[in-house]
C-alpha cells in the first residue's frame, strides 16, 4: 500500500489585490505541492474564512500553463511564437535593449510598470528601486485608490477608521459600494455576526441586486454615480428630523451650520429624482441610521470608480459626523487602514536616490502614452522599453484599443515578468517565468484590516521561475544601477524595513504569523480630534491639498469639484447616441484579471455576459442569452444579454474581467472604458462609461 503523504499545515497571507488580506493555513504535501488553502482561525479578523478562488490555489500554484523558462519572441508581435532562451540570454538581451534605449533617446524612454499582482511589500514596488537609480520614467499609481482615498482624506486628514472586527459589534453595517461576498468574504463575516448576536441591520448600497445586495435587511439600488445625492438627501432628513447630533457636531465638525443650510435644498424628492430611489427608502434608510447610534459605515472602493469619485466618497463619509456615530463602539467608518503601519519603504523603493524631476507617467494613461499622446507624455521622449511586472494592462487598463496598438509597436521593447501567458506577456519580446506567493518571502499590510502578516516561502518554484526581485537585481546589475536594496536579500530587506519601521524583528513576525496594529479606541474613532491642524472633521475639504500623493500634480475638472458634499454631476454623459451607462463590476471567481486561468473560476463565471433591465431588453428586442455589442467612440465588444431587474433601466453591468479571447473579436470588456483623469489626483473611471447597445 502507498503511504500517506505527509501534511503539513504552514501561515501565510494571501497576497491579492483585495482589502482582507486573509491570514492563511496551508496544506503542505510532502514540502513539495500544496492542498486545500484554509483561513486562519486565530487571526481575528479572517477568523478562518477564505474566499472560494484562494481556497482552491492549488489549482493555480500547479497549473499545467505555468511558464516555466524564459521566452523570447521569435515571429511577429501577437503571434504567440516564442523560442525557450537561458536566462543569461533573455537578461542581456534586457540589458543591451534598455541601454540602448537609454543611449538615443535619454533614461525617461524606459518605464518599468506594475500594480497589484502581489501586495508583497518586497515584490510589488521594489521595480521602482531600477526605476529612481536609473533614472527612468517613474509610475504613477492611478488604477485602483485615487479617488476613494482623496474623498476619505479629505473629511478625516488620515487613511485609518474604526475598527473593523467592530462590524460585529454594530447595530446597524451600513455596506456602501462593495460587493463584499464576491470581493472581500470577511466584511461579511462580521456583519452577519452583529446580525446573528444582536439583531442589527445590514443596509447595501450598490447599482445592482449582486449577491451581497441579496443579504440585505435594506437594499438600496442607485444609479451609478450618484451616492453623494443618497448622501445628502440622508443627511437632509438628518438634520431636518432632529436626528443630527448636534452637540458631536459642534465639538469635531468644521462648519456643521453651513453644512445644514446648504442641505436644506438636498431633499429626498431632489435625490430621488437623481438615484432613481424612491422617497420612501431614502426617509426609512436616513432614520434606521439616525436613530441607530452604533451605526458602522463600510465604504468600498466601488462607488468611487467614477468621475464624480472622491466627492461621493466624501459625502457617504460625512454621513458618520452628522450622526456623531463615531463616539460608539460599534459606528463610526472605515475604508482602509493604511495610515496606521507607518510602513518606511525607502530601502524596498530607492525612494533615498528618487528625482522628483524625472517626469512620472499616468498608469491609467498607458494607451495614450504607447501611442504618442504629447500631453500623456508630458511633452517627453517617446517610451521605447518597459518591464511590466505584477499587471495586466492590455486586459486590466482602459482604452483597450489603444492600449494594444501600443504594444504592436515594433519599435517598442517589451519584458513581461509573468505566471501565466497573460495577453500582455503575449505581445512581449522577453517573456521571464515568475515565482507565486508560496515560492517566496514577503509581508503584507492588511488594507481592510489591522494586521502586518509575513508570508513566507513555504515551497520551492517549478521549473526557473524567479521572484520579482531577483529579476529587478539582475536587470540591474547589467544596466549599471546602484543601490544598497539591490545587494540585498528579500529577507535581508524585509528585516531592515521593519527595523527602520519601528516593528519587531522579522524572527518575531516568524513565531507569531503577524502583528496586530490596531491602534486604541480614541485614536481609531477620533475622540482627540480628526487628523487636521483644528482637529475638525471637514464638511468643507481644501481639495488640492487632501494629504494623498500630491507630487504629480492635479487632474480632471479639480476646480470645479462641490465644496460641501454634494451630487457633482461629471459624469459622462449618457445621451440618445449612448444612452445606456456600463459599470464594470467585479465577478465573484476572479480578481481583476487573475484567476481567470483557472478551470474552476472560468467553469464558474462563464462566458462573457452583460446585465440588462428586461424592460431595456424588450425594447431592443433582446432576449436572455442573445448575443449583442455594446459600442461607444472607444470600440465594441461582443458578449451575451443576461436579463436581470434587479438593477436599474438604463444601466449595464459587466462582472469581471474575462481573458480577452473570450470575447468574440478578442475584445475585452475595457475596450470602453476611459483613461481621461480623473480629479483631483487622477485615476480611472471604470464604472462611469456610456455605451449603446444592439442586438447581433
Amino acid at each position: 500500500m502507498n503511504a500517506t503523504p505527509k501534511i503539513e499545515h504552514k501561515f501565510s497571507a494571501c497576497p491579492h489585490d483585495c482589502p482582507s488580506v486573509c491570514a492563511l493555513e496551508v496544506e503542505v504535501i510532502e514540502g513539495r505541492t500544496i492542498g486545500r488553502i484554509h483561513g486562519a482561525k486565530d487571526q481575528s479578523y479572517t477568523d478562518g474564512v477564505v474566499c472560494a478562488k484562494v481556497a482552491r490555489y492549488a489549482e493555480r500554484i500547479h497549473h499545467k500553463d505555468r511558464l516555466l523558462y524564459p521566452l523570447k519572441r521569435i515571429g511577429p508581435k501577437g503571434s504567440g511564437a516564442f523560442a525557450r532562451v537561458s536566462w543569461e540570454e533573455a537578461l542581456e538581451t534586457i540589458a543591451q535593449k534598455f541601454l540602448e534605449a537609454e543611449r538615443d533617446f535619454g533614461p525617461e524612454s524606459i518605464w518599468p510598470y506594475y500594480y497589484g499582482g502581489t501586495m508583497g511589500r518586497v515584490m510589488r514596488t521594489g521595480i521602482n528601486r531600477l526605476a529612481h537609480a536609473k533614472k527612468y520614467s517613474r509610475f504613477h499609481s492611478t488604477i485602483c485608490i485615487n479617488m476613494a482615498w482623496t474623498g476619505f482624506l479629505a473629511g478625516t486628514g488620515r487613511m485609518a477608521g474604526s475598527d473593523p472586527r467592530e462590524m460585529a459589534k454594530a447595530d446597524c453595517v451600513v455596506i456602501w459600494g462593495t460587493n463584499a461576498v464576491a470581493t472581500q468574504v470577511n466584511v461579511m463575516t462580521h456583519a452577519l455576526r452583529a446580525r446573528k448576536e444582536r439583531g442589527a441591520k445590514i443596509v447595501v448600497i450598490d447599482i445592482y441586486n449582486n449577491v451581497t445586495m441579496q443579504q440585505a435587511d435594506m437594499p438600496l439600488c442607485l444609479r451609478p454615480g450618484t451616492d453623494g445625492a443618497l448622501a445628502c438627501a440622508a443627511m437632509h432628513v438628518l438634520f431636518r428630523d432632529g436626528l443630527a447630533d448636534r452637540d458631536y457636531l459642534d465639538r469635531y465638525t468644521d462648519y456643521p451650520r453651513e453644512l445644514e443650510e446648504h442641505l436644506a435644498a438636498k431633499t429626498p424628492e431632489w435625490a430621488a429624482e437623481i438615484t432613481g430611489l424612491s422617497v420612501e427608502e431614502i426617509e426609512a434608510f436616513a432614520h434606521l441610521i439616525g436613530e441607530t447610534k452604533k451605526t458602522f459605515f463600510r465604504l468600498g472602493y466601488g462607488f468611487a470608480r467614477q468621475r464624480n469619485g472622491a466627492a461621493n466618497m466624501h459625502a457617504a463619509l460625512s454621513i458618520a459626523a452628522v450622526t456623531g456615530a463615531w463616539q460608539y463602539e460599534g459606528g463610526g467608518a472605515f475604508h482602509n487602514n493604511g495610515a496606521i503601519f507607518h510602513f518606511k519603504q525607502t530601502l524596498i523603493d530607492g525612494l533615498d536616490v528618487c528625482d522628483t524631476k524625472v517626469r512620472a507617467l499616468d498608469q491609467s494613461r498607458i494607451g495614450p502614452i504607447l501611442t504618442g499622446d504629447a500631453e500623456a507624455l508630458k511633452q517627453g521622449a517617446p517610451v521605447k522599453a518597459m518591464l511590466i511586472q505584477s499587471t495586466n494592462p492590455m486586459a486590466v487598463a482602459p482604452e483597450q484599443s489603444k492600449v494594444r496598438a501600443g504594444f504592436m509597436r515594433e519599435d517598442l521593447f517589451t519584458v513581461v515578468h509573468e505566471q501565466f501567458m497573460t495577453e500582455t506577456a503575449a505581445l512581449a519580446d522577453i517573456v521571464l517565468p515568475a515565482t507565486m506567493f508560496l515560492e517566496h518571502d514577503d509581508l503584507y499590510l492588511g488594507g481592510g484590516h489591522q494586521y502586518l502578516e509575513l508570508g513566507p516561502k513555504l515551497i520551492d518554484p517549478p521549473g526557473e521561475c524567479r521572484s520579482n526581485h531577483e529579476v529587478v537585481c539582475a536587470i540591474a546589475q547589467r544596466v549599471g544601477a546602484s543601490h544598497p536594496g539591490f545587494e540585498m536579500s528579500a529577507r535581508e530587506l524585509l528585516e531592515a524595513t521593519l527595523k527602520e519601521s519601528g516593528w519587531p524583528a522579522l524572527a518575531q513576525l516568524e513565531s507569531s504569523h503577524w502583528i496586530d496594529a490596531q491602534p486604541d479606541f480614541a485614536t481609531s474613532h477620533y475622540l482627540d480630534g480628526f487628523a487636521w491642524p483644528d482637529r475638525k472633521f471637514r464638511f468643507k475639504p481644501d481639495w488640492p491639498h487632501v494629504p494623498f500623493d500630491r507630487s504629480h500634480g492635479l487632474h480632471g475638472p479639480w476646480q470645479e469639484m462641490p465644496a460641501l458634499p454634494d451630487h457633482w454631476d461629471v459624469l459622462e454623459t449618457a445621451d440618445a447616441r449612448f444612452p445606456f451607462r456600463l459599470a464594470t463590476s467585479p465577478a465573484r471567481n476572479f480578481l481583476n484579471s487573475s484567476f481567470n486561468e483557472t478551470p474552476s473560476s472560468r467553469s464558474l463565471e462563464g462566458v462573457p455576459k452583460v446585465l440588462i433591465h428586461p424592460e431595456d431588453a424588450a425594447e431592443l428586442a433582446i432576449c436572455d442569452g442573445d448575443k449583442v455589442i455594446l459600442a461607444n467612440e472607444r470600440g465594441e465588444v461582443r458578449l451575451f444579454a443576461a436579463l436581470d431587474a434587479g438593477l436599474r433601466r438604463g444601466v449595464l453591468v459587466s462582472e469581471g474581467l474575462m481573458p480577452n479571447a473570450s470575447f468574440e473579436d478578442g475584445q475585452g470588456i475595457n475596450t470602453l472604458t476611459g483613461a481621461d483623469p480623473v480629479a483631483p489626483f487622477g485615476g480611472a473611471a471604470f464604472h462611469d462609461t456610456h455605451v449603446a447597445v444592439r442586438k447581433v
